[in-house]
């Protein structure tokens, strides 16, 4: 048996501060974590591109 693949991968990035603060009010709101809530917005991003 294969072992799993892990669900998720830790990677770092570089992002604009203004940005950052936008994103983490917005995760703050949401009552997610930074990465949940960056995850999710990635995610939306991708399947509107699907379309």
């Amino acid at each position: 048996m294969k072992p799993l693949k892990p669900l998720k991968e830790k990677i770092s990035i570089t992002i604009d501060a203004d940005i950052l603060e936008k994103i983490k009010y917005e995760a703050e709101c949401d009552d997610r974590s930074l990465s949940q809530y960056i995850n999710l917005v990635l995610k939306n991003h991708i399947n509107s591109k699907k379309q």
